[in-house]
């Protein structure tokens, strides 16, 4: 029965997960947050036997290895697959450039630098460490991080991207991550991989300004200069499909090891 650990499934894309996996009676669902909050809905929006909910939080080291003496039993033992989707990104800093962040209030950029590297690089780095000993027991072996199209450096300079600067630094630092990972686990099966889910509409700009959606509608204005095919976000169930038809595909066998793709596929554009 093939396994799957996802973090954050109580919305968004990381609800999607559970509900398409979960579909095949075979595998078994293993999410990882809130466990009362997540329980109650995925009870009314699914109630599947092959879901189940343990109590973690990335950012609680201690949460993240009791978690594994609940999780292994459900697994018996095996883990085949994790997805990291949890993630952060702040109302605060996503909708100016760094400088400007750094002349509004310089301690509360570095307090949301860090809150980005706690949760985005820090935090998924002790998930997987955690957790390889039930990776390694796995037939599938596959790491997957949700990862960013901010994360591309080229992208970011030839666009002029100024937007969301502390989580991409952060995305493009778990990127690297990955790759570390890569190169310490690639000899025993295990495939590490980070894909960004493209342009998905997660509700992130709901709150937002008019000033502030200014500045998504420039910033949307350099994605079609990138990518003249774009024209709206993506809905988180197709950002889910996409996404799962690429875990499937990956192999290290086929070059994909520590690499960074998009939704599309590798060497894809990312929207």
């Amino acid at each position: 029965m093939p396994s799957y650990l996802i973090t954050g499934v109580s919305r968004g894309i990381g609800f999607g997960f559970p509900r398409q996996i979960s579909e095949d009676p075979n595998n078994v669902v293993v999410g990882l947050r809130d466990k009362t909050a997540t329980d109650k809905k995925v009870l009314v929006e699914l109630n599947r036997p092959n879901i189940h909910i343990v109590q973690a939080d990335l950012t609680d080291y201690e949460s993240l290895k009791k978690s594994v003496d609940i999780v292994a039993p459900i697994i018996n033992g095996s883990l085949d697959h994790i997805i990291a989707n949890a993630g952060y990104i702040s109302k605060w800093s996503q909708y100016s450039g760094i400088g400007v962040l750094g002349e509004m209030d310089p301690k509360r950029l570095e307090e949301d630098m860090l809150e980005c590297f706690k949760i985005n690089v820090i935090g998924n780095i002790h998930l997987f460490n955690i957790y390889m000993p039930l990776i390694l027991e796995g037939h599938a072996k596959k790491v997957i991080t949700l990862s960013s199209g901010h994360a591309d450096n080229e992208l970011a300079r030839g666009f002029k991207l100024l937007l969301s600067a502390p989580y991409a630094v952060s995305k493009a630092a778990m990127n690297a991550a990955a790759v570390k990972f890569h190169a310490q686990y690639a000899d025993q099966g295990v495939l590490f991989l980070n894909i960004c889910p493209g342009f998905v509409d997660t509700g992130m700009y709901d709150d937002a300004t008019e000033e502030q959606m200014k500045a998504v509608t420039g910033q949307g204005a350099a994605f079609r200069k990138y990518s003249p095919s774009f024209s709206a976000t993506t809905t988180p169930e197709e950002a889910v499909a996409k996404i799962l038809a690429q875990i499937h595909l990956a192999s290290l066998e086929t070059g994909y090891g520590g690499d960074f793709i998009s939704h599309r596929g590798k060497g894809e554009k990312w929207l």
